[in-house]
C-alpha cells in the first residue's frame, strides 16, 4: 500500500514549525510545486476568502500530494458538505472558521474522520492511498491519521472556551485568527496588544494541557510572529501567494526605480 503521509502533521508531531503557504491568488497546479521548492509543508487553500470553487481547489490539492506538499482546504463554512468533498477530492487537511464552542468543534471532528472516532460518509478508494483498493478497516484507520483537523479560534467567546474544546477527541490544531479576533476585541490590528498576547496564552496553556497544536494567521511581519512563535506558535500560516508577490515586486521595483540613470 501507498500511503501519502501527512507533512503537515509530521512537522508538528516532531516539535518543528510547521509552514503553511496560502493559495488566495493562484488557479493552477503548479502552485504545489512553488510551495514545494520554497520550502513549505502545506498550502492553505482557502474557499472562504476567495472565489475558488470545489474542482479548482480539488486539481491544486492532488497536485499536492503529488510533490508532497499537504494540502489543507480552509473551507467556506461549517455544513459536513465543505469538508467531506475536499477530503474525497485528496485534501488531507481541514481548516474550519469561526469556531465558537465545543459543541461546534465536536460536529468539525465528525465532519472530517471516520467511525469510530466521527461520522464521515465512505467514498471509495482515497486518493490519500493512492486509489489503491484498501480493506475499509484499513483504509479508515490510517486516513484518520492522516487527516489533520483545524478549528479557528476568533472571538474572545472562542478563547473562553479554548480550554473546552482543545479536549475534542480528533482535533489536532487550535488556530487563532488574529485579524478577526482583535477586530472582534476592538483592537483591530494592534496584534502587539496584551490583550492579544493573553488570548493567545490562554490557547497555548490549553492546547499544552490537552494534547493539541496552538496555530496563528494573520501576523505576517517577522518581529511579531517571532514573538507568538516563541509563545508556543507551531502550525504558522505564513503569508499567502498575494502578499509573496506584493513584497516580492514592491522589492524589485523599489530597487530599479532607486538605479541613477
Amino acid at each position: 500500500m501507498t500511503v501519502i503521509h501527512n507533512a503537515a502533521k509530521q512537522r508538528l508531531a516532531a516539535g518543528e514549525l510547521s509552514l503553511g503557504f496560502g493559495v488566495r491568488q493562484a488557479r493552477t497546479v503548479d502552485i504545489a510545486t512553488v510551495a514545494k521548492t520554497t520550502g513549505f509543508d502545506w498550502l492553505f487553500i482557502d474557499m472562504e476568502h476567495n472565489s475558488m470553487g470545489v474542482d479548482t481547489a480539488a486539481q491544486i490539492a492532488m497536485a499536492s500530494l503529488a510533490v508532497g506538499v499537504t494540502p489543507v482546504v480552509r473551507v467556506p463554512g461549517k455544513e459536513h458538505y465543505h469538508a467531506s468533498r475536499l477530503l474525497d477530492a485528496g485534501a488531507q487537511g481541514i481548516v474550519v472558521p469561526h469556531v465558537d464552542t465545543v459543541e461546534e468543534a465536536k460536529r468539525v471532528v465528525s465532519h472530517c474522520k471516520y467511525p469510530p472516532i466521527g461520522h464521515r460518509s465512505l467514498g471509495g478508494p482515497p486518493p490519500q492511498l493512492s486509489y489503491k483498493p484498501t480493506p475499509t478497516a484499513e483504509a479508515t484507520r490510517i486516513v484518520n491519521e492522516e487527516t489533520l483537523v483545524v478549528v479557528m479560534l476568533e472571538t474572545p467567546s472562542a478563547i473562553e472556551n479554548a480550554d473546552a474544546i482543545a479536549r475534542v477527541e480528533g482535533l489536532d490544531v487550535l488556530l487563532v485568527g488574529f485579524n478577526d479576533l482583535c477586530a472582534e476585541m476592538g483592537i483591530a490590528g494592534d496584534f502587539n496588544n496584551s490583550r492579544a498576547a493573553d488570548a493567545f496564552a490562554t490557547v497555548v496553556s490549553a492546547c499544552k494541557k490537552h494534547g493539541k497544536h496552538p496555530g496563528m494567521g494573520g501576523i505576517y511581519d517577522h518581529p511579531t510572529m517571532q514573538k507568538y512563535i516563541g509563545m508556543g506558535a507551531r502550525f504558522i500560516l505564513s503569508g499567502s501567494d498575494f502578499s509573496f508577490v506584493m513584497a516580492g515586486a514592491t522589492a524589485r521595483a523599489s530597487f530599479l526605480r532607486a538605479i541613477k540613470l
